[in-house]
């Protein structure tokens, strides 16, 4: 997969965020970041889940 960081850049195809004010987010609700992590390890649902890559516009 060819992935850049940051909007306006190819978005990870199958990955959607509906988080609007991440940088990552491309306005599409697609995410553009190079890769992603999702946490933490002890989850047991899916409300139990964050996006450690996250980054605040």
């Amino acid at each position: 997969m060819n992935h850049s960081e940051g909007c306006g850049c190819p978005h990870i195809h199958g990955v959607k965020c509906e988080v609007t004010n991440c940088v990552y987010n491309n306005q599409k609700e697609y995410c553009t970041a190079k890769e992603i992590k999702v946490g933490p390890s002890y989850a047991s649902s899916s409300t139990d889940t964050i996006c450690a890559t996250f980054k605040p516009e």
